[in-house]
């Protein structure tokens, strides 16, 4: 397994280097996606499958993020709610991520693809006077 080097996002090293790792910057942007209306849920591996079996959820499911020469890709893989525009929500969802991840890492991302995977039908919910 190939670990991704840390991102170094201090200017001024006089007081030392601050740096974060890929895995933070996928946990903010899951959390940021769950702030979107119109997402059902992100689709994970099975890894990310068993470890929510057993009751921990797993916030950079659905989350792939990649350090390029370029700069920061982030690809999400969601399932939205059936009746959506996908258009629009795939917009606020990258325009979330984006500003999220400026103020909280002051790191720019140079792209976010939002692969949308599947439509959640509506569930029938069962009413408690049966």
């Amino acid at each position: 397994m190939s670990e991704q080097p840390l991102l170094n996002v201090s200017e001024d090293s006089s007081l030392g280097t601050v740096e974060i790792a890929p895995e933070v910057i996928e946990i903010i942007t899951g959390i940021a996606s769950s702030e979107v209306e119109g997402i059902s849920s992100m689709r994970g591996n099975f890894a990310s499958g068993v470890v929510e079996r057993f009751g921990k959820k797993s916030l950079s499911k659905g989350v792939k993020v990649e350090l390029t020469e370029a700069g920061i890709t982030i690809d999400l893989y969601v399932v939205l709610d059936f009746g959506v525009t996908i258009p629009k929500v795939a917009q606020e969802l990258q325009t979330n991520i984006r500003q999220t991840l400026k103020s909280m890492t002051a790191l720019e991302i140079s792209e976010v693809n939002v692969h949308v995977v599947g439509i959640q039908m509506e569930m029938k919910e069962n009413t408690e006077n049966e």
